[in-house]
């Protein structure tokens, strides 16, 4: 390596490590902002993380960054593999932010935090024109910021997308939703066919919180996560914060008269907690920690969730405990009974609650309305009519306000683009459930509820690369095959035709 390259990589890792304490204190920041900050704090707690959040660009879009960043893109080749990984992601953020001012990424930062408010009031009081001011400022903040971009892709609705996903918009996801609406109607036409019938009174029955919270901790014990390394509150709308590199914390909502809701927002937060724990050592030593992909992420969230979690394995490992815990409240629910009821498939309003079928949907309608509403096609003022006509138009249901309808998402408080990933992480799973299955005895080590030879295989496979490659190079390197929806309606058509006997 030339001195001079090597005197740049020194100065921007010296400059990361400031960066990386600003990360961590902003994390603990936006922790406490969505989960334990008084109501009437918020205001002042988010000006506070606004500032440390303009520190931090600050430093990162500081001249002798940009000079760092630029030199090293242009001597990549005496870099080291990791390394240059580094400087990729740095030089991207570099053509994204070198036209932003300080100034102006702080209005930002404020107009954002206010609209996670204004959605949270909003939603509380079911009341979307609480809320559609902020929302045209996300999408004016958005249109600003590609605006200013370097090299921005010609589709507005595309960068954001590309945002979120590595290399998917929109001619990808396009063919990829159509093949997975296609498949998914088929298959729920033959659920809905179905003479079947599966026992569900069970699921509306109170639940003691106390109670729930003890199963909640056993569930993320269970299936590796570290509480040495982590943490588990509650809050609004659940979520998992990668706050440093010992640090991956993990949200909740509980409700008394919903206790599955709990079980499986836990089992899906604690997934993509147990992939930051496992992030490789040496990615945080060149500073790719966390650049993990949202789809990637999602993968390993529902995997846990829907193809572990849900399975017929996971419930005969975990039926005992559940026995043990609500022995008055679930006593009469046979193991058979409840590995049917948490699959039941019934078209319902609130994604978080779907079933692995139609929830689909759910994103097909998201995916739908975020290019209507990036394209100017609908107005953000029709987005809850709009909204409510796809509703019932695939999943002939309809929402009675706005809480349960186009307000039940915090992510339109942040940002477009992020949806779609939920879908391409249901794909992804199911892609590479077909390798763990033929490299181990997959239900069986769920059966014994070996997760130490499960999460050893994820992390060899799955999280190995996930910081190195983008997803279409990541999933290749790990199925050999591209992006499909086919494995995935697969996956669903075998599992449900034997619950639904068709």
């Amino acid at each position: 390596m030339e001195k001079t390259t090597e005197k740049y990589l020194a100065a921007l890792k010296k400059d990361l490590a400031r960066m990386r304490i600003y990360a961590h204190a902003l994390g603990i920041l936006n922790f406490d902002f969505e989960t334990c900050a008084p109501r009437d704090a918020k205001e002042n707690e988010g000006d506070t993380i606004s500032f440390f959040s303009n520190e931090y660009f600050k430093i990162a879009t500081s001249k002798r960054m940009k000079e760092a960043t630029v030199y090293l893109n242009a001597h990549k080749d005496e870099l080291c593999e990791l390394d240059r990984v580094l400087v990729c992601y740095l030089y991207d953020d570099y053509k994204k932010t070198k036209n932003v001012p300080p100034k102006t990424q702080l209005r930002w930062s404020k107009l954002f935090n206010k609209a996670y408010i204004d959605w949270y009031n909003a939603k509380q009081k079911a009341d979307f024109s609480l809320f559609e001011e902020s929302l045209s400022n996300v999408l004016e903040i958005s249109k600003e910021d590609v605006s200013l971009r370097e090299d921005a892709l010609p589709d507005f609705y595309d960068n954001l997308l590309n945002d979120c996903e590595k290399g998917m918009l929109t001619r990808d996801l396009d063919a990829f939703f159509s093949e997975l609406k296609e498949g998914l109607i088929g298959l729920i036409s033959k659920i809905g066919a179905s003479k079947h019938v599966i026992r569900t009174d069970f699921l509306s029955r109170k639940v003691p919180i106390y109670k729930q919270e003890q199963f909640s901790n056993y569930l993320l014990e269970l299936n590796g996560y570290d509480m040495n390394k982590g943490y588990l509150t509650t809050t609004e709308h659940p979520f998992t914060s990668n706050i440093s590199e010992n640090d991956a914390r993990v949200t909740t909502h509980y409700y008394e008269d919903m206790f599955l809701s709990n079980v499986y927002s836990v089992i899906h937060e604690g997934g993509h907690a147990i992939f930051m724990q496992n992030e490789p050592r040496e990615d945080f030593e060149h500073f790719i920690n966390d650049h993990v992909t949202n789809g990637m992420h999602e993968s390993v969230s529902r995997f846990y969730e829907n193809v572990i979690g849900r399975s017929e394995a996971y419930i005969h490992l975990i039926y005992p405990k559940l026995r043990e815990l609500f022995s008055e409240e679930l006593g009469d629910v046979s193991e058979r009974e409840l590995y049917e009821a948490v699959n039941v498939v019934t078209p319902s309003l609130i994604r978080t609650e779907a079933d692995e079928v139609t929830y689909g949907l759910h994103i097909v309608i998201r995916y739908e309305m975020e290019k209507m509403i990036c394209s100017g096609e609908i107005s953000i003022k029709d987005v809850p009519k709009k909204w409510n006509e796809l509703y019932k138009q695939y999943l002939f249901v309809e929402p009675k306000n706005d809480s349960e309808g186009v307000l039940q998402d915090v992510h339109w408080s942040g940002n477009f683009g992020y949806f779609p990933s939920y879908a391409l992480g249901n794909a992804y799973n199911a892609m590479y459930l077909k390798k763990i299955k033929s490299d181990m005895d997959f239900e069986g080590a769920i059966r014994r509820g070996d997760f130490g030879a499960i999460n050893a295989w994820m992390r060899e496979n799955v999280f190995r690369y996930a910081n190195v490659k983008e997803p279409k190079d990541w999933l290749k390197t790990l199925t050999g095959r591209s992006l499909t929806a086919k494995d995935f309606i697969e996956y669903l058509t075998d599992k449900y035709s034997k619950i639904y006997n068709f």
